[in-house]
C-alpha cells in the first residue's frame, strides 16, 4: 500500500545580521524586496522580507543574539564577522543592471563581477552589510 504523496515547498530563509537597518535598506532598498512583517522583542527584531515574484518564501532578517544564549549569539556573531555564514542566491532577468545597483549600495562589498561560470550559470558576487554572500544569478 502507498501512502499518497505530499508537497514540499520551502517557505522561510533566515539571514543573521548585526544591523537590521542596514539590512533593511540593503535587501529592500537595493534588491527590492518588500517588508512584511518587523517583529521587536527587547533589542531584538525580526523583520520578515520577499520577493514580489515568490511571495510565499519568506526571507527572514534577525541578530546573533536574537532569542539564543549569550554564549550562541557570541559564536553566531564571530562567524558572522569572519563571512562564514552560508551563501543567499537569487535570481534576476538583469543581472548588469541588478549588479551596478548591488555594487553601488552602502556597505556592499563587490567579490565577483558578472561572469559565465563554467556550469552554465551567468552570475555575480557581493557581500551585503553584515557581510554575508549574496550571490545573484541571471535567469
Amino acid at each position: 500500500m502507498t501512502t499518497p504523496s505530499s508537497s514540499v515547498s520551502l517557505s522561510t530563509v533566515h539571514v543573521i545580521v548585526d544591523d537590521p537597518d542596514a539590512a533593511v535598506v540593503f535587501y529592500r532598498d537595493t534588491l527590492g524586496l518588500t517588508v512584511r512583517n518587523e517583529v521587536a522583542q527587547g533589542d531584538f527584531r525580526w523583520i520578515t522580507l520577499s520577493t514580489e515574484s515568490q511571495p510565499e518564501i519568506q526571507i527572514v532578517l534577525s541578530q546573533p543574539h536574537a532569542g539564543r544564549s549569550q554564549e550562541d549569539g557570541d559564536a553566531i556573531a564571530a562567524l558572522l564577522a569572519k563571512g562564514e555564514l552560508r551563501t543567499l542566491h537569487f535570481r534576476t532577468d538583469d543581472l548588469d543592471a541588478t549588479f551596478e545597483k548591488v555594487a553601488g549600495a552602502p556597505g556592499a562589498e563587490v567579490l565577483q563581477e558578472p561572469v559565465s561560470q563554467p556550469w552554465g550559470t551567468r552570475d555575480a558576487a557581493v557581500r551585503d552589510p553584515a557581510g554575508n554572500m549574496v550571490r545573484i544569478e541571471q535567469a
